[in-house]
């Protein structure tokens, strides 16, 4: 394929990079452990651990888990916020031979027992924040090995104590939960001090993560993302942002906000892995909703890497006290998982002096595939060049590409594109080409620069603040009331999550109203799925097979 868009890449910046450096993600891990063993690695509300420090936690839980008798390629859920166990709990499951499947603490119980179901996962380290989804579907689950974290675990005798009153007994955050078989988190790491570590034997092939996504139709399937994929994107991205990094006094410590939870690939990859590989260190936000609590601890450090998505973006400069802190130190500020806003882009870069740079990927691989230039001084509108050893093509529906400044869908090939999706392999076939090109179901248009801008989305999946959500599942939801007849659902734009869920229903009972169904969605719904907008309709535009026409309900409604 002709790389026409190397011709456009910022200098220093290679046309590949060589993953096979690393036999698998333990190796990068373990290799950084030692490298860096006195760095500090995280920083969680005030309390550092040091890579020393994660190594011997990680070598102590993998150990643990080990003696539950697990066989190598288990797979072991993670359902916690970006706290300091996190890092701990991903380095050991990793490093124990086994393979992660992220899951988002916020999860209702319907939608954690399906991933837990569809992995087969045997084991789960939780917040005790979120113990209660798992004791509703557990029955339900392969699941037999729980180990049960507090928001206090990690942050010393004293310091824990207070955190976890205060989140028990004050702010009430803990709902009752009766998990009796469950372990604590620090009575693992103690027991497993006792135990050994069995280096698992691991190489670019194996399973490292199930990453669950919608991917561009339908109900949640997890990603099969190996070692090689998620090496090769951590080493395609660190290449892509040398040229900026290189700016940095040597042997100083690069420090990265993490504010985008690490259950999510972006941040997993750019915060967790990239800068282990680098020596980093990364502040983990708990709760960025917490506006001022955020503000207040970008004021406490000296950041050079940040990745956020639109909405925070957006928060942030919104915030009166964030426009007087210091961003002398910021190098780069990354924009994913949805589309940054010009308006946005522009003011950032008013106030910080640190363009956002835009980028393009999704679950499937791993994530990043595209990016603009790290030296742009405004905002392009489009998602930037191909990564280091990427093709972007632009395809047809029968898969073939097309001319050059026509659209199509954008196809990925490269290193960091999943192997397929976990059990699908109908799924699998229907969303890889012959040729290796995963179609993403965007509609882009490239230029003769290399440069791509999306343009349109060929199917209907709406993205809310970086998360995918799709019409399918919320429909299966919603129809499921004995309130509703017939129901649709779209994106439509949206201020702050860049998109929001619109529902339309015909009514089966006449007195069914708009807040009858957003408490019915609690029970069943993520907050970022549930419809923020309901209206209710006679009938729905439907095809001659009676398929209902999402399209028309994007056109505005008919005239009364």
């Amino acid at each position: 394929m002709d790389k026409f868009w190397l011709k456009s890449y910022q200098a220093g910046v290679p046309a590949e990079i060589d993953y096979t450096q690393y036999r698998s993600l333990t190796h990068l891990l373990e290799e950084a452990f030692r490298k860096y063993a006195d760095r500090k690695a995280y920083v969680c509300m005030d309390k550092s651990i040091t890579y020393a420090e994660l190594d011997r936690m990680s070598a102590q839980m993998g150990a643990w888990l080990q003696s539950r008798g697990l066989k190598p390629g288990a797979r072991v859920g993670i359902m916690l916020p970006n706290v300091l166990q996190y890092p701990v709990a991903m380095a050991a499951v990793l490093r124990a031979g086994y393979v992660i499947v992220n899951v988002n603490p916020l999860y209702t119980p319907r939608e954690l027992q399906h991933q837990m179901i569809d992995s087969g996962a045997e084991a789960i380290i939780v917040l005790e924040n979120f113990a209660h989804t798992v004791q509703e579907v557990l029955a339900k689950t392969q699941v037999k090995h729980i180990i049960l974290a507090s928001m206090g675990d990690l942050l010393g005798p004293l310091k824990g104590m207070i955190v976890n009153l205060v989140v028990r007994k004050v702010k009430k955050l803990v709902p009752s939960f009766s998990l009796p078989n469950a372990i604590a988190f620090n009575k693992v790491l103690a027991e497993g001090a006792r135990l050994t570590l069995t280096p698992a034997t691991l190489g670019h092939d194996d399973i490292a993560f199930l990453q669950y996504t919608g991917g561009t139709t339908g109900v949640s399937k997890g990603a099969v993302l190996l070692h090689k994929n998620v090496i090769a994107n951590v080493l395609q991205n660190e290449a892509w942002l040398q040229p900026t990094l290189d700016t940095l006094p040597k042997g100083q410590q690069l420090q990265f906000m993490c504010a985008l939870p690490l259950y999510h690939i972006y941040s997993l990859t750019v915060c967790a892995l990239m800068s282990t590989r680098l020596g980093g260190m990364n502040v983990l936000i708990p709760n960025p909703r917490d506006m001022p609590g955020f503000v207040k601890e970008l004021g406490k450090y000296r950041i050079n890497v940040f990745p956020a998505v639109n909405t925070l973006y957006n928060g942030l400069l919104n915030n009166a006290e964030f426009a007087k802190l210091d961003f002398s130190s910021f190098k780069v500020c990354n924009g994913g998982g949805m589309s940054v806003q010009q308006s946005v882009a522009d003011r950032w870069l008013k106030l910080t002096g640190t363009p956002i740079i835009e980028g393009y990927g999704m679950s499937e691989t791993s994530p990043v595939a595209t990016a603009n230039r790290c030296d742009i001084t405004e905002f392009t509108g489009s998602i930037g060049l191909p990564y280091p050893s990427t093709d972007i093509a632009i395809l047809d529906d029968n898969g073939k590409q097309v001319p050059l400044g026509e659209r199509g869908e954008i196809g990925i090939r490269g290193p960091q594109v999943m192997a397929g999706y976990w059990k699908r392999d109908d799924e699998t076939a229907k969303s890889i080409t012959a040729d290796g090109f995963f179609k993403t179901g965007d509609i882009g248009i490239m230029d003769e620069r290399g440069y791509t801008k999306i343009v349109d989305r060929k199917k209907d999946m709406i993205l809310v603040s970086g998360f995918n959500v799709y019409p399918n599942e919320i429909e299966g939801v919603i129809s499921s009331h004995p309130g509703v007849l017939e129901c649709a659902c779209i994106g439509v734009p949206d201020h702050n999550s860049g998109e929001a869920v619109k529902l339309f229903v015909v009514r089966k009972d006449p007195n069914l109203t708009a807040e009858d169904l957003l408490e019915f969605c609690k029970e069943q719904l993520t907050a970022y799925k549930k419809p923020k907008y309901i209206e209710f309709r006679t009938e729905l535009p439907k095809t001659n097979v009676g398929k209902i026409l999402r399209r028309e309900l994007r056109e505005p409604a008919p005239a009364a």
